[in-house]
């Protein structure tokens, strides 16, 4: 028998051996959005991680496999936003962004405990709210839900947090037969992924950050202020936007002294009459979602002077206060338990210097006296140099990751960590440009020198989006208009027949 032929055998073996231990933990599946079967996956872990034989909870997880005949064993995980997201809800979004991954790689989307499938701590009256809150009424349906959660049977809070998830992550890559893997993490994503890299850096190849997140952060509005006047800033030097909105900034300041202000609207979802009471609070978190995206950024200005003649619905809209909740939806019970044990680890009170920190701060503040706050090791606040290859990704227009978070945790990476800024980019850079494409030629990469010194320079092409006009209707002569009209009453038969067009 040819040495060849006897390769050839071999390959075939491992590639059936390796199908067979695929199915033996996971099962077909189908996801909305996918047209063809996935795999479905789940493990139970201890709820206490120091309890091994105590309470259990399902950690749910989705593969999309590779068909290549050549798959290679570092598959790709996603590590989901929020903190609250489900990954597998994510996962159809995902797949358009690393398709080209799947043709030789696993994708991998585990749902953290909390989320999704995997022991859920969902507060629907937050989430699903059909009109816009006000400050009190979140702190009611917040505490509503906290009731709720710990009547659950794994209703105990303080065991959902970064560090013990990323434990259920290693336990998902142990369970699959993965060698060291590859993450991308998004958002809070992006803690989750460096946590893991801290106590697991045996299990990784490579790692994605889009939009970091450190592990000291303790408030995602601490750049919110100076997002809102770097475009008050912007609009004074493009010549249109100055024209539509002049003086932007006095006006801001003026219309969050005017409130509170009676309001009533159409709700921009149901149709049905809404009326509330707009407070500076209220106001100032509304703008605030308007931050992440360049987009709806662009159309902030005309949404302000709309809000400044009372009409507040291009803003709630814009912000999505009063819509349901799609496939990046948070749990907040989820958000809560990892936040309130997370920010609040190190002590002292959460800073306050702008009016966005205040309020974030006045809030978590308030729904953390209650939360019950994980014991968070203090290693989790550490950044370890990484041995193995991590590119960054910072948007110059981040109100909550901005770029000095990236340059900070890439610094404390050491050598093997590239810190891409993208300056007229907001929050979430994975589906903006090449961004996609330089991450593919990063995690392709078969040498780490290669992966470091992969091509960036497409990126700083995207273009900062121009602040949006409304339409104009042109005006007409009405006294014109109605001659023209007589002149056409008056006209025979045969001359209006002229006038019409030919079929």
């Amino acid at each position: 028998m040819s040495k060849r032929l006897i390769l050839r055998l071999l390959s075939g073996f491992a590639l059936c051996t390796s199908v067979a231990a695929h199915a033996a933990v996971t099962k077909p599946c189908r996801l909305p959005d996918f047209p063809q079967e996935v795999q479905c996956g789940q493990i139970q872990r201890p709820l206490d991680p120091a309890e091994p034989g105590g309470k259990k909870i399902d950690i749910h997880y989705v593969v999309i496999p590779s068909q290549d005949r050549n798959k290679l064993q570092d598959a790709v995980f996603l590590l989901a936003g929020g903190p609250g997201q489900s990954a597998i809800n994510v996962a159809s979004w995902a797949n358009g962004l690393l398709a080209r991954m799947n043709r030789r790689r696993d994708l991998v989307f585990v749902d953290q405990r909390g989320t999704g499938r995997s022991a859920p701590l969902e507060c629907p009256a937050l989430e699903k709210a059909d009109e816009v809150l006000s400050p009190e009424q979140k702190v009611k349906l917040t505490d509503d839900c906290l009731r709720q959660l710990q009547a659950l049977p794994y209703g105990d809070l303080q065991y959902f947090s970064t560090s013990i998830a990323v434990q259920d992550l290693e336990a998902v890559r142990q369970r699959q037969g993965y060698g060291r893997i590859n993450l991308v993490g998004a958002s809070y994503g992006t803690r989750a992924g460096l946590e893991y890299l801290r106590q697991f850096p045996q299990s990784v190849r490579r790692v994605v950050l889009d939009g970091v997140v450190p592990p000291d952060m303790r408030l995602a509005s601490s750049d919110a202020q100076k997002a809102l006047d770097a475009l008050f800033r912007d609009c004074v030097k493009e010549a249109a936007c100055n024209a539509s909105y002049p003086d932007l900034a006095q006006r801001w300041k003026k219309l969050l002294a005017s409130q509170p202000q009676k309001v009533s609207m159409p709700h921009p979802r149901l149709g049905t009459p809404l009326k509330f009471e707009m407070t500076r609070d209220g106001l100032l978190g509304l703008v605030h979602k308007t931050l992440y995206s360049p987009t709806s950024l662009s159309a902030l200005p005309y949404a302000l002077t709309q809000a400044e003649q009372g009409n507040y619905a291009p803003l709630i809209t814009m912000s999505g206060a009063t819509s349901l909740p799609g496939p990046g939806g948070i749990a907040y019970g989820m958000h809560f338990s990892v936040w309130c044990g997370e920010a609040f680890a190190q002590g002292g009170s959460l800073p306050a210097n702008d009016d966005f920190e205040k309020l974030m701060a006045e809030m978590y503040t308030q729904t953390c006296k209650k939360w019950p706050r994980a014991d968070i090791p203090a290693a989790f606040f550490t950044i370890p140099l990484s041995a193995s290859p991590v590119l960054l990704f910072s948007g110059g227009l981040d109100p909550v990751t901005p770029t000095r978070h990236g340059e900070a945790v890439a610094k404390a990476l050491g050598a093997k960590a590239r810190h891409v800024q993208i300056e007229n980019a907001g929050h979430g850079l994975l589906a903006q440009g090449c961004v996609r494409d330089v991450v593919h030629r990063f995690l392709n990469a078969k040498e780490e020198d290669e992966a470091l010194k992969v091509d960036t320079k497409c990126v700083r092409q995207i273009p900062r989006a121009l602040a949006w006009q409304a339409p104009v209707v042109a005006k007409t002569d009405k006294a014109a208009d109605k001659a023209a009209d007589k002149n056409a009453d008056k006209a025979g038969p045969r001359e209006k027949l002229k006038e019409e067009p030919k079929p």
